[in-house]
């Protein structure tokens, strides 16, 4: 069994679902009030904590501890952020909390306590215009940020005895001309970087410098569907945990874009495109790789996909409501 968890930033609670996998099906189990604009949601390393970024004042990061059999929610506390946070991670420790500001151009580390909830701000960071996203390396001796505005992925040296951030050398680097970097993934042997760039929908791959902690890119692949017009609004991308399949959302399209990955060198080949709910602006993947979880921001829907472990292909096996805004998607396995 898995839990799933989906922030609603208009209704501003997370649903919380449980998944099984015999018989295929998506099952409400709570409602979480968390009050305000609820968006990005982190787990922590040992999966026994959710986070959840309030977008709107008071600009909190909440902290719930996780029941390991049902997927339960129970609030522990909440700690400041010091603006409205479009993405929030924990470092590999679980020690602090990283995250990034679309609308104040900056990105920030917060302590965690001993029990899981998020202290005062420790550092802030400035950044070119629109901080989307950041990241520690799986080593997490590094840091990386995209900057959407300033068309570039920031590289920083990570002291995790100190939770400082320091720019690394280049400070940053721009993976294609007239990049708009948002959301990133490691591959699971942190040999490359998948990031999603949301104003061309296309995707880059850059190779990962273990002992630098530096990003080259390889390649660069559009993930828009054939006949597609308009601006491009790309959302969210996740890998399978063995690494085969990458998938992309793209809003305008209300599509799910599937790639197959190369072993040996890490680039992309599109498998094809599957149809999902309105406006998917997050999704995610169980860790057997199995199943796929896809949100509707405006249907306020969830699609539940099986994915075929030999093609990559997703088919839907299943949907279940979701709060209003219905926006993050993540999950957890439960233990029996």
């Amino acid at each position: 069994m898995f839990a799933v968890y989906v922030s609603n930033a208009e209704s501003g609670d997370i649903s919380v679902l449980q998944l099984d996998p015999a018989l295929r099906t998506l099952t409400p189990v709570q409602t979480v009030e968390v009050g305000g604009e609820v968006m990005p949601l982190a787990l922590s390393p040992k999966r026994d904590r959710l986070y959840a970024a309030r977008r709107s004042e008071p600009r909190e990061a909440v902290c719930f501890a996780i029941d390991a059999k049902s997927g339960a929610l129970s609030l522990l506390g909440a700690g400041p952020l010091p603006q409205s946070m479009a993405y929030i991670a924990t470092d590999l420790t679980g020690r602090y909390l990283f995250s990034a500001s679309y609308g104040g151009n900056l990105i920030a580390v917060n302590a965690i306590d001993g029990n899981g909830v998020v202290q005062a701000t420790q550092q802030v960071v400035p950044t070119g215009p629109n901080a989307h996203a950041i990241l520690a390396t799986p080593s997490n001796r590094f840091v990386f940020s995209t900057s959407l505005g300033g068309k570039v992925v920031n590289q920083f040296r990570f002291d995790a005895a100190t939770g400082q951030l320091v720019p690394n050398t280049p400070p940053s680097i721009t993976p294609h001309e007239g990049a708009s970097p948002r959301h990133f993934v490691f591959s699971p042997d942190a040999r490359f970087v998948y990031l999603l760039n949301e104003l061309d929908a296309s995707i880059d791959v850059l190779v990962c410098d273990a002992a630098s902690g530096t990003l080259n890119p390889v390649q660069n692949i559009g993930s828009l569907p054939p006949g597609f017009s308009g601006e491009p609004w790309a959302a969210d991308l996740h890998l399978t945990p063995d690494g085969r399949y990458l998938y992309s959302s793209e809003r305008r399209s209300d599509t799910l874009a599937a790639f197959r990955v190369d072993a040996a060198d890490g680039t992309l080949s599109l498998i094809g495109h599957t149809p999902t709910e309105s406006q998917p602006r997050g999704f995610n993947i169980t860790a057997d790789g199995q199943f796929l979880i896809a949100a509707g921001q405006k249907s306020d829907r969830l699609r539940l996909y099986g994915i075929d472990s030999a093609s990559g292909e997703l088919t839907p096996v299943g949907d279940a409501p979701a709060g209003r805004g219905a926006n993050w998607v993540e999950s957890i396995s439960l233990t029996a």
